[in-house]
This record gives C-alpha cells, structure tokens and sequence, in this order.
C-alpha cells in the first residue's frame, strides 16, 4: 500500500508573533484536512515566527490516485500560501 509525502518549506514574511504564523498554518491544514482527507503536521521550526517545514501524508490503495492526490495537494498548498511557499518535496514510500 503506498504512502505519499508531501514536504513544504514555508516563509511567512509578514508573521509578527507565533499567533500570525500559527494563522497562516491552520488556514492551510484545515483546507488541505477537509479536501483532500490528509495528514497534516509541522515538521520544524516550531518556535520561529516566519518559517515552517509542514508534512502532508495521504495513503490510498492505488499508485495513480495517490499521485494525482498529492499533485493536488500541492496545487492547492500552492494557491494558500502563494509565494510563501519556499520549496516543495513529494515522496513515495
């Protein structure tokens, strides 16, 4: 069964505190939570204002679906956080 892994590297420039930081990742968990029926987790920089490294984890019993899922996860990671978002990484395990 298939585990897709998507790694997001984020920049929040206009963050002021750990609660505007904290608003910008509950914005993006609770969309990509609710559309695409993920896991979402910070992975790193927990105590810093302006960055972020989130984990999106989604499971499915076909390598297609997965794919196409964690493409559009990306896509709408992309859409929230607009150039915010540093980097990205997708993994397959």
């Amino acid at each position: 069964m298939p585990i897709g892994l998507v790694t997001l590297e984020i920049h929040i420039p206009d963050a002021r505190s750990l609660k505007d930081k904290r608003q910008v990742l509950r914005s993006l968990k609770d969309r990509l939570r609710g559309h695409f029926n993920v896991a979402v987790a910070e992975l790193d920089h927990q105590d810093l204002w302006q960055r972020s490294v989130v984990g999106v984890v989604g499971i499915s019993a076909d390598d297609q679906h997965l794919s196409q899922s964690m493409a559009a996860v990306l896509e709408a990671s992309e859409q929230v956080l607009g150039r915010d978002l540093i980097s990205h990484e997708i993994d397959y395990f």
